[in-house]
């Protein structure tokens, strides 16, 4: 954690988190640059790609897209989420994205307040499979 104000984090210094499908980069976080009220970070789904249904038991989140054309369930509802066009989704609503256009979309995510614990923040619903590793380089198939 750093105490270090104001801190400024580029997309790149967040890790991809693939685990859910997309690319899920968490930005400004309480490990990140020590904040307290919640977490923000960009979600960038490619053509055909999703994140999976989940839910958050102790938080709101607030979705805003920056570029492409998605589609989003609540609670198995499906809308459209427009390049700049923002999304409040309440406690407990399970939520999932899918990428419906031809172009990568790019969508900021903000959640809070922040759960007690982070392993109870997030409650997935559904399965994705995980990527393949890559090979290492050199070794053929």
């Amino acid at each position: 954690m750093t105490t270090e104000f104001p801190r400024i984090v580029h997309v790149d210094e967040a890790p991809p988190n693939v685990r859910r499908g997309g690319d899920l980069r968490a930005m400004l976080t309480p490990a990140t640059v020590g904040a307290t009220s919640g977490f923000m970070g960009l979600a960038i789904i490619q053509p055909g790609d999703r994140i999976a249904e989940h839910y958050h038991p102790y938080s709101e989140e607030f979705v805003f897209v920056v570029a492409g054309d998605l589609e989003v369930d609540l609670d198995g509802e499906p809308h459209r989420l427009r390049r700049d066009q923002g999304l409040l989704i309440p406690l407990n609503v399970r939520h999932r994205f899918r990428n419906v256009g031809s172009d990568e979309a790019r969508m900021v995510f903000h959640l809070g307040p922040l759960a007690p614990r982070p392993e109870i923040g997030h409650v997935d619903t559904e399965e994705t499979p995980w990527p393949a590793p890559p090979e290492p380089a050199g070794i053929t198939s």
